[in-house]
């Protein structure tokens, strides 16, 4: 990749000033047209070899467009915040709303890079960060993000050079510091990580553009040409077009008549007296308070999330298990229809921004879930965005698992039945008339509908790290109880991994 390119690309000055107030205009035109197009956000990677003109490339962008609706990002070493989280927080919090441009000085490929070369991290290791990054740019551009991605390059020779010329102007000498002549020393092993890593991170969406970093005219057009060329293929009608249409109809997982339906298998009838409830509850309440008290907690974060049929009692199970923690240690996570500023964002986004730092537990009422249950069911997205959200889940919470986050997913279950006399009964009490709307009974309605796709978001999701619990919650006791025994055992299993490790 780097032996193609010609390094040597120069432009006159006459010919850069001529090109470059054009250029200008017309990439100020497409970024305006693109925020009241409103239909996709543009997200520009900016990475490459010290000295190689980056940081002079950012501020071009800046000055050529309208910096009010760029959001520029640089990523420096992880903050403390940052690093009680999975790495690719730091990023999805950092994406632009649709309209808007987002230039990202280094991201997710910053970091592999840096520790394969440092010798933090094996191949294999390096594979393993590949294959998360190819998986969330496919996700990113599957969701409409324009990703265009730049990658500065120098020689080794034009490095030196470049760096030297830097140090020496004043105006410029804080730029050259001991960190980029240590990368200086290391530019063989640089080149021998990057040229195959880049390789298996470009595509044929979101190719890397190898930008020639040595003369700065050439530099700076090579970059605003691409983008300009790329905004304005996104913008054109037929691109718009086939950004919309839907993938073809996908089968099932497996012939309706043949599907295990998992719900109805379940008992949904358990015992449990009120006496030996109450019993129960303080036993395992106390049990999980104690846990979160450990000194080896403060190493785990917990989500918990909660789903199941209307009027199965979430809520109640729920305010058990915040009855027996510090108030000051969860956040509870309503999911209710998304907001105009999460419709802006692609899906996984609003529940990335709630995932809690290391000690504290994040409580989902509804959750990520809802695009292959409502969503699909109501039809609120096309049956390709609800049948890859099954990968992009399971690779959501395989990077939550990977970051010691405790990850425990409920489903309370409850008879047809058992619904109908719950909604009769909060119909005649005038404190949870609130908790039955007309919502309600029409979604009762597409209950077989509702089976089935439970049955298969448990078929696809539940796995090793991250299992479904079915709840039988018709006994409301019961389920509560069961609900805090499988935290208990989830977050003791947790606490025992961290055993040994650092």
């Amino acid at each position: 990749m780097f032996d193609s390119a010609n390094l040597d690309h120069r432009i006159d000055k006459a010919t850069f000033q001529r090109e470059e107030r054009k250029l200008r205009e017309e990439l100020l035109h497409a970024q305006y047209d693109i925020k009241e197009n409103g239909t996709f956000p543009v997200v520009i990677l900016i990475a490459g070899v010290e000295g190689a003109g980056k940081g002079e490339t950012v501020n071009l962008l800046n000055e050529w467009m309208d910096p009010r609706h760029i959001r520029t990002h640089a990523f420096p070493d992880l903050s403390d915040e940052e690093r009680e989280r999975p790495l690719m927080w730091r990023y999805w919090r950092a994406l632009p709303p649709k309209g808007s441009i987002g230039i990202f000085f280094g991201a997710w490929h910053t970091e592999p890079i840096v520790l394969r070369v440092q010798g933090t991290i094996s191949r294999r290791e390096l594979g393993q960060y590949t294959g998360e990054i190819q998986r969330l740019e496919k996700m990113l551009i599957e969701e409409g993000v324009l990703l265009v991605k730049f990658w500065f390059h120098l020689s080794k020779d034009q490095q030196k050079k470049r760096l030297k010329a830097l140090e020496k102007d004043p105006k410029t000498a804080w730029r050259v510091t001991d960190l980029e002549w240590k990368y200086f020393k290391r530019y063989d092993k640089f080149v021998k990580v990057c040229e195959p890593f880049l390789r298996e991170t470009s595509t044929g969406e979101a190719p890397w553009i190898v930008v020639p970093g040595m003369d700065p005219h050439y530099r700076a057009l090579t970059v605003g040409r691409h983008l300009l060329t790329a905004m304005r293929a996104r913008l054109h009608p037929k691109a718009q077009k086939a950004n919309r249409t839907a993938m073809p109809p996908v089968q099932p997982l497996l012939p309706p008549a043949d599907r295990l339906n998992v719900l109805r298998a379940l008992k949904l009838d358990r015992d449990m007296t009120r006496k030996s409830y109450a019993r129960e509850l303080d036993k395992w309440q106390g049990r999980l308070n104690l846990l979160t008290r450990d000194k080896r907690y403060k190493r785990l974060s917990v989500v918990t999330v909660f789903e199941g049929n209307d009027a199965a009692g979430k809520g109640g199970a729920i305010r058990r298990v915040t009855g027996a923690l510090d108030a000051r240690s969860y956040h509870n996570v309503s999911v209710a229809a998304p907001t105009q500023e999460e419709r802006a964002q692609p899906y996984l986004w609003r529940f990335w921004r709630h995932i809690p730092r290391r000690g504290r537990i994040t409580i989902f009422d509804r959750s990520w879930y809802g695009r292959v249950l409502v969503e699909r069911v109501e039809k609120f997205c096309s049956e390709a965005d609800w049948m890859r959200a099954y990968s992009e889940i399971n690779d959501f919470e395989q990077q939550l698992a990977d970051h010691n986050v405790v990850l425990v997913k409920f489903w309370l279950a409850i008879s047809k039945q058992e619904q109908y006399k719950r909604f009769k009964a909060r119909e005649l009490v005038s404190f949870k008339r609130f908790k039955i709307t007309e919502e309600d009974w029409r979604n009762r309605k597409k209950w077989d509908a509702y089976e089935i796709a439970v049955s298969e978001m448990v078929d696809r999701t539940s796995t090793a790290m991250a299992p479904w619990t079915l709840v039988e919650a018709n006994n409301k006791y019961h389920a509560r109880i069961k609900v805090l025994k499988t935290m208990v055992a989830a977050i003791e299993s947790g606490l025992k991994r961290m055993d040994g490790k650092p």
